[in-house]
């Protein structure tokens, strides 16, 4: 269970650590406009525009992620099976977040996939 909990742990956190690239965008756009960030956001092009679509990519991933660890907690499907798909997904994130910056666009959308279906895998093995 321990795995699974620092998996979540680490999965809450790359959204913010995704955040980085956008406030460095920003800072380039002029300064970071604390006052109207999304609109200063909705400026970014390039770099900036795909640091954004990152971190907003990894709030929508955590919806899946953590509900599926949480599952597997609660029912007490805490096997090898669950906790190494745990890890597939994080790494696979933390992966698919330096294609997102670097524009690797198809390896990108085959990283997602994996994670997600990771997710996925792990709510399956929950069912009785």
């Amino acid at each position: 269970m321990t795995i699974l909990i620092w998996c979540l742990f680490i999965a809450t956190l790359l959204p913010l650590l995704a955040k980085g690239p956008v406030a460095y965008a920003m800072n380039k756009l002029g300064g970071y406009n604390n006052n109207h960030p999304r609109e200063q956001q909705s400026k970014l092009t390039g770099f900036g525009a795909r640091a954004l679509a990152a971190h907003q990519n990894a709030f929508e991933s955590l919806i899946i992620f953590a509900p599926a660890v949480l599952l597997a907690i609660t029912t007490q499907n805490t096997d090898t099976n669950i906790a190494l798909l745990a890890i597939v997904h994080v790494c696979a994130r933390v992966f698919y977040n330096g294609l997102y910056l670097a524009n690797i666009d198809k390896l990108r959308t085959l990283v997602w996939g994996v994670a997600t279906l990771s997710s996925f895998a792990i709510i399956w093995l929950c069912i009785p």
